[in-house]
This record gives structure tokens, C-alpha cells and sequence, in this order.
């Protein structure tokens, strides 16, 4: 027993030095640059042992190499590369090699990104992992919630009724002497439950129409600008006016004006839910007033004059570019390999084609909310 013990321990010592062993011959990766000779070696076995599995369409080719690292692993130097690729106009499976080949002019205008490691000697290059991403990654979209509550536009008309609905019971029920009027919407949602059921926060100003002398608002209400008074409701409102049955609007107020909330908008003057017909754009149109520009300053007329003193302020020395590659870490990127000239469209869009085609029905078995109304 005592043997046997002595075995395992030993075995258990000889495991353990020889791991040692092959993390000390492991040494960790440094940057290299992106243009050196042993860099773009191991690229170029990288592309060809790639293009080894590609059976169709076409060779992949470099475009540029966007990092690099060197390690040891005893006699054999490790470079893990990364670079971009673009399809080639050369056949897969074919004899020629990538080197000689052009870009495809018609192929995707983003570059592929590709990693590999390649172990290297001063006898051999082996390429012992590479992968390029072909094709775009798939991104998952979010279907329309069917039913679920929507926000919509603050001055959207379809606010006029349970507004209306709103305030007219905030008006029966509060203690005021004067009836309220709308002051701003700040937020508003829809959605469809058999009907329409709309969420509504907004608060109100007093008028100057008093309940003893006025039963409902009407157009002569206007906000009292000697006695300001606030009031903000959440309002909940079911619209389903098919169904022939009494509506009511429930709401929760209280004194002051609308809370601080991220996104407010007030409504555009003359806008009032307790209109027949509003149009929005006629109304914005008459709101707003030309305005003219404002004459040129002398500051501006000095610079003109100055500029035609001296000509050089015009027509300034062109400046030679500095190379992204030589002033950039490690030269990484590298420069292109060749340049890329992507095929540009010949036809446009006929704008009368595009505005028929905007008009057409939805496709047959598309939905929308207004289908789950009934």
C-alpha cells in the first residue's frame, strides 16, 4: 500500500513539472505591426486555407489587416491576426490563387471581418483556426404588439372626444365656481380593447366662464389670466361609439399644474378639443409670421474686403494628407490591398412610381389594431 502511494505521489509531481514545462514554453502575445512581412505571410496562408472550404461562389480576398499579435510556443512563432475580406471575381475551387484576383465589383460594400491563428517556422506556415463572417448577422425585430397600448400625437384629432369626455366630468364634479378649460397634453396612449381605450395625462386652467352662468364650455371660455388656477387629471376613456352605450370618463385630479414629465408638448394656439373642424396646418400656418433676415453686418462686409486683399484667403495652399497608416499604432490598419470600386446605380427612382406604390393596400395577411376592433 505503501508503494502504491509513493507512485501517485510521484505521478501527481511529474504531471504537474510537465505543465509547468508547457507554460513556461507559452509566452504571452505582444502587438506586432500590421505591415510586416511575417504579418501579411500569415494573412495570405489564412486566405488560402480559408478559400480551401469555400466550394461556391467565390474567393475571398484581403482587404485590409486590422490587428496582429506574436507569441512563443517553443520554436514556433503564434500570430493571431484579424483583417477584413471582400469577395473576388476569381471562381471557387478554381487554380488561381487570391493574390491575382480582383474584387467582385457588384459584392457587398462592407468588408467581412475575419480572425485566424497561424503558427510559423522558419520552414513552414500553418493556418490552425481561421473564420470569416460572410454574411451579416441575423438581428432579431420586434413584432408589433397587437392590442397593446400605443402611443400617439398630443394634437392628434383623435384626442378631441375623450378630452372632451375628460374635462366635462372634472367640471361636474370640482368645487370650483368657474368651469376649466385645456391647458396642455402630456402624454396620451391608445389601445384597442373592443373599442378604443385612451390614457390620457394633461391639466387645465380656470376659465373665465362661470357655472352659474355657463351649463357647458364653449369657444368664449378662455383661460383667466387675473385669477390663474391649475388643475392635472389622469383620465382613462373607452370610445366605442357602434356599440350605442353611455360613456364615461374616469378621472384622478388634483391641484396645480401638469407634473415635470421628459416629454411635454403644448398644444398650437387656437387648438381646442371642443372644435367641430381644426386644421392643424392652417392653424400653424396663420400662428407663425415671416420673418425677414437681418442685413448684413460690417463685420461680414470687412471680411469680404479683407478677403479680396488678400488672395491667398481665397484660394488657400492645398495641404498633402497624412497617412492614417504611418501615424496610426502599429500601422494598424494596414492600407487597403487594392482599391474597392463598387458598381454605382444607374436607374432612379421614378417618383410617381414610388407614391403609387406607397398608396397600394397592405399586403393580404398583414395586421394592424384597427383589425381587433368589433
Amino acid at each position: 500500500m505503501r508503494r502504491v502511494g509513493l507512485c501517485v505521489l510521484g505521478l501527481l509531481c511529474l504531471h504537474s513539472w510537465v505543465l509547468g514545462q508547457e507554460a513556461a514554453e507559452v509566452q504571452p502575445g505582444v502587438l506586432v505591426f500590421c505591415d510586416d512581412s511575417a504579418v501579411e505571410k500569415a494573412v495570405s496562408n489564412a486566405l488560402d486555407k480559408f478559400n480551401e472550404k469555400v466550394v461556391v461562389g467565390n474567393k475571398m480576398a484581403l482587404y485590409q489587416i486590422l490587428s496582429a499579435s506574436k507569441s512563443e510556443n517553443g520554436s514556433d512563432s503564434v500570430y493571431s491576426v484579424q483583417f477584413s475580406s471582400r469577395k473576388s471575381d476569381c471562381p471557387a475551387g478554381g487554380d488561381k490563387p487570391w493574390t491575382e484576383c480582383d474584387y467582385l465589383p457588384d459584392g457587398p460594400k462592407e468588408p467581412c471581418p475575419c480572425n485566424a491563428t497561424v503558427s510559423m517556422t522558419e520552414a513552414e506556415t500553418e493556418t490552425t483556426d481561421v473564420h470569416c463572417q460572410l454574411a451579416d448577422p441575423v438581428v432579431p425585430e420586434r413584432a408589433p404588439c397587437l392590442g397593446c397600448p400605443e402611443v400617439i400625437d398630443e394634437t392628434s384629432e383623435d384626442l378631441r372626444v375623450p378630452l372632451t369626455m375628460s374635462i366635462a366630468k372634472f367640471n361636474s364634479i370640482s368645487n370650483s365656481s368657474h368651469l376649466f378649460t385645456l391647458n396642455e397634453v402630456g402624454h396620451a396612449t391608445r389601445q384597442v380593447v373592443a373599442g378604443f381605450r385612451y390614457k390620457l395625462s394633461f391639466d387645465m386652467r380656470k376659465s373665465t366662464c362661470s357655472k352659474a352662468e355657463h351649463k357647458d364650455l364653449h369657444d368664449l371660455c378662455v383661460p383667466n389670466d387675473e385669477d390663474v388656477e391649475l388643475a392635472n387629471c389622469n383620465s382613462t376613456v373607452d370610445v366605442a361609439p357602434w356599440r350605442y352605450e353611455n360613456q364615461e370618463a374616469n378621472v384622478e385630479c388634483g391641484p396645480g399644474p401638469l407634473p415635470p414629465m421628459l416629454f411635454t408638448r403644448r398644444r398650437p394656439p387656437g387648438w381646442s378639443p371642443l372644435r367641430n373642424v381644426i386644421n392643424f396646418q392652417q392653424v400653424d400656418a396663420s400662428s407663425s409670421s415671416p420673418t425677414t433676415s437681418p442685413p448684413a453686418t460690417t463685420a461680414a462686409t470687412k471680411e469680404e474686403s479683407s478677403e479680396e486683399e488678400d488672395p491667398a484667403a481665397t484660394n488657400p495652399a492645398p495641404t498633402k494628407a497624412a497617412d492614417p497608416v504611418a501615424d496610426s499604432p502599429f500601422h494598424c490598419p494596414s492600407k487597403p490591398w487594392k482599391e474597392f470600386s463598387p458598381v454605382q446605380p444607374t436607374a432612379t427612382a421614378d417618383p410617381a412610381a414610388t407614391e403609387s406604390a406607397s398608396s397600394l393596400p397592405p399586403a393580404d395577411g398583414a395586421f394592424s389594431d384597427l383589425d381587433l376592433v368589433g
